[in-house]
């Protein structure tokens, strides 16, 4: 059964600024295929797209509406490199590992872009992202973090931000320092989601909507993924679900948590506001980080993962409104139109979690935030995977990702008990 939100998720502006969306049928009766393909996101569309363009015969289901998860409602935000920090992956998997995943991530950033303009698709991608320090403790290692990607990592688009420069390029004062990254940006994901899907589509992949999976089995080489209404039988299998996974697969369940995650949008802040004039993105040093940037029309686009503790999405709309105004007071009682939430997929070292989970059936997911750039690629690198390139997924699947602990009953108390920790340490 298919992971359910506990929360109404509300209704985001991404869906209100598009028009209509394209509607794919339900599945009603039998397939076969070379490859079926559980979850219409990122990472399933995006697979189904390349797989489809070499030949392959997919078939994808999705239990809701694709991008209805993370991939259609998250902050927007590319990043750079992996999750973690160059610098900490050198810690752990020494400098030519670390290049290697780094490298690997470079390449995602670049695919996604020569991807959607190859394709025609508009993903309203606007430059730039600034990582800042919510602490003055944390200034220095944001100045050496710039040095390492230069000197050890060959990435020259990071520079050292000061407190006044910070201020400036924010339009806030609330900030000690941080990096300002011009090698990145940041899109509309909802019309990445609706372009890669059209993508998939047209190269021939059967792409079903609100089709659920009632249990996935492999045997005999053979995969078979029932649904209400019939059944997918394949070679190989590829889950792609991310925090919406529930008990569909335990092992993948046993790594990846769903955390919540909330983003309000503000009416157009107009031409005269000093609100990031640079047009930039931004995430801070908190451990339950906090990103905002512009839409195209101006609005502020303003998120974070507290656990709130909220049924009412117009519940949201008030601790929205309250970090706003921290940051920026005269913004303290702006209107806001849609407030939403949903569930990104987090692993115990926010590090992707790729793993052959039973024979032929390969699980993705767990980007931990960092989903819209490396969740894309690894669809690609899937599709490599099936015409006999398993090279570039392995440096992936070979990362080092513990399951979450306390089990299926404990591990969600026990993350819940932790955010907040990490959530009162930030404000210390």
């Amino acid at each position: 059964m298919a992971y359910q939100s506990p929360i109404s998720p509300g209704h985001s502006w991404y869906e209100d600024s598009i028009g209509e969306r394209p509607v794919y049928a339900a599945l009603d009766g039998d397939k076969t295929a070379d490859v079926v393909i559980v979850g219409g996101g990122y990472t399933g569309l995006s697979a189904a797209a390349h797989l489809a363009r070499m030949g392959t015969d997919v078939v994808l289901i999705d239990a809701h509406r694709f991008g209805d998860g993370a991939s259609g409602r998250n902050g927007g935000q590319l990043g750079t490199g992996q999750r973690a920090w160059a610098e900490e992956l050198e810690a752990d998997y020494g400098l030519a590992r670390a290049r290697a995943l780094f490298d690997l991530a470079e390449e995602a950033k670049t695919h996604l872009l020569e991807f959607v303009g190859s394709n025609g698709i508009d993903i309203d991608y606007i430059p730039g992202q600034l990582s800042v320090a919510h602490k003055r403790r944390y200034v220095d290692d944001y100045k050496a973090h710039a040095e390492i990607m230069a000197e050890r990592f060959n990435y020259s688009h990071v520079a050292f931000m000061d407190a006044a420069e910070t201020a400036e390029r924010l339009g806030s004062n609330r900030y000690f320092g941080g990096t300002r990254d011009t090698g990145t940006g940041h899109i509309h994901p909802l019309k990445l989601v609706i372009g890669t899907a059209r993508v998939a589509a047209q190269a021939g992949a059967q792409l079903f909507e609100n089709t659920p999976s009632t249990g996935i089995i492999s045997a005999g080489g053979k995969v078979r993924v029932t649904t209400p209404k019939g059944t997918v039988k394949a070679d190989k299998c590829l889950i792609a679900v991310n925090a919406y996974g529930g008990d569909l697969e335990p092992v993948s369940a046993a790594h990846i948590m769903p955390i919540g995650s909330f983003i309000g949008a503000t009416v157009p802040l107009g031409s005269e506001s000093t609100v990031l004039p640079g047009g930039e993105a931004v995430d801070d040093s908190r451990f339950v980080v906090r990103y905002f940037r512009k839409s195209k029309d101006g609005r502020l686009l303003f998120g974070g993962r507290e656990i709130y503790g909220v049924n009412d999405p117009r519940d949201i709309h008030i601790h929205i409104r309250r970090q706003i105004g921290e940051l920026y007071p005269a913004l303290k009682d702006i209107e806001i139109t849609h407030g939403w939430g949903g569930y990104v997929g987090i692993t115990l070292p926010r590090k992707p979690f790729v793993r052959e989970v039973m024979p032929n059936v390969i699980s993705a997911g767990g980007y931990s935030g960092h989903g819209v750039m490396l969740s894309n690629f690894v669809g690609k690198l899937y599709a490599e995977t099936v015409s006999g390139n398993r090279d570039r997924l392995k440096l992936i699947e070979d990362l080092k990702i513990p399951a979450f602990p306390g089990g299926r009953r404990l591990r969600a108390p026990l993350l819940f008990l932790a955010l907040n920790w990490y959530a009162l340490r930030d404000r210390i």
